[in-house]
């Protein structure tokens, strides 16, 4: 058994062609793009691509095999250098039975399965060259089509005060929407940990994945998840979300959900930070206040926290939030140490402060082990570290 790390949403930008896939995604984010930097700049091991069900995602997939640039794997999953690849695809959700929309990941482990749920969709979607669309189907059925398939179904970022299970999806339990024995996993997203989510007792028997959702190079790997497993492929993630065989989570790494872009409660009309029952903003007047996922959470709980059976979730920030690490600064830091995952997790503090400033040392150490000062987020705007 070996320790692999694994980042299951990273979005394309554009297709090969330079065709929009994800309209909020750097056009940078082509297929192959992703996985050279996921590869050689962060070192992950596994990389979930969520936009695979795009015909021209496919085209670029069949073209990297067809190359040599790739390999399909016997146990799912497409190989490239380091990096083994997992087709994804992330769908909307607004059905009779939502409170409003929500957003589920899909994997599979074939390029010809993907293939086949991509034709599948096409007849539920008015346009499937594009990321995140909503599926005119409900809930039930997407799942039921995914197991037929052979795949996994997974509630994506279940607390972002938009287009999320607990969001506005759902009014209380996710049985409203969803059959829970076809349930996977659930991603906790950027704004919530393991010990806030471990309030609400329905979600006892999902494992919780931490993934970036990234929507540009440098975004990354800035969640994640180690897993123990023989080797990186479909089969063996599957086998470590059931926690059998040995095959498991070992620990989550997040971003403090101080950090996140929801955690508190906001007014989006002047920003200003508001407490959990106002509905009118007392500074501007303004009615659109948007609730943080730490009040949502209040709505919700009904369950003593105990995370004694859960894998440590390491509150980690990413080396692009440090103040002075710059695009200079991680590239010296690259060219003396590898990949992130290499400064982040394989390098000493002691030799990191030969190849930068001491302080910048002290910043990463610090960053790695959740000891930094951090404002918080809310309203779409990211928290941030205290320069001080």
């Amino acid at each position: 058994m070996k320790e692999f790390f694994a980042d299951l949403h990273v979005h394309i930008g554009s297709s090969m062609s330079g065709k929009p896939v994800k309209i909020t995604a750097s056009r940078a984010l082509t297929l192959s793009s992703v996985l050279a930097a996921a590869s050689e700049e962060k070192g992950m091991d596994i990389i979930g691509i969520i936009d695979a069900h795009v015909p021209e995602v496919l085209e670029e997939a069949d073209h990297l095999l067809e190359t040599g640039a790739c390999i399909e794997l016997d146990g799912g999953g497409i190989r490239f250098q380091n990096t083994t690849l997992i087709l994804g695809s992330e769908l909307e959700i607004y059905d009779e039975t939502c409170s409003g929309p929500i957003h589920v990941l899909v994997y599979f482990p074939h390029l010809k399965t993907m293939k086949e749920f991509s034709v599948w969709i096409s007849q539920y979607m008015k346009n499937n060259t594009l990321s995140s669309q909503r599926i005119y189907a409900p809930g039930k059925v997407l799942q039921l089509k995914v197991k037929e398939l052979g795949g996994l179904f997974i509630p994506a970022h279940i607390f972002t005060p938009f287009k999320s299970l607990y969001g506005r999806g759902v009014k209380k339990s996710l049985t409203e929407v969803f059959d829970p024995s076809l349930i996977d996993a659930v991603e906790l997203g950027l704004s919530a940990d393991t010990e806030m989510a471990s309030a609400i007792s329905e979600l006892d028997v999902y494992p919780f994945v931490t993934n970036s959702d990234a929507h540009s190079t440098g975004k990354i790997a800035r969640e994640y998840q180690k897993l123990r497993l023989m080797e990186p492929s479909y089969k063996e993630l599957v086998l470590a979300l059931k926690n059998e065989n040995g095959r498991t989570i070992l620990a989550n790494y997040g971003l403090n959900p101080l950090l996140g872009k929801y955690h508190h409660t906001v007014c989006e009309g002047c920003g200003a930070a508001v407490t959990y029952e106002v509905k009118v903003c007392p500074r501007c007047h303004s009615r659109k206040v948007v609730k943080g996922v730490s009040d949502r959470l209040k709505d919700l709980a009904d369950s003593p926290v105990n995370i004694n059976t859960r894998p440590p979730y390491i509150h980690q920030v990413p080396l692009q939030f440090l103040p002075g690490v710059g695009p200079k600064t991680l590239v010296k830091l690259k060219d003396h140490f590898g990949t992130e995952m290499d400064i982040l997790h394989r390098v000493s503090k002691d030799e990191l402060a030969r190849a930068v400033p001491a302080k910048i040392a002290e910043l990463i150490a610090n960053a790695r082990s959740g000891r930094l000062a951090i404002f918080g987020g809310g309203g779409g705007v990211y928290g941030k570290v205290d320069r001080t």
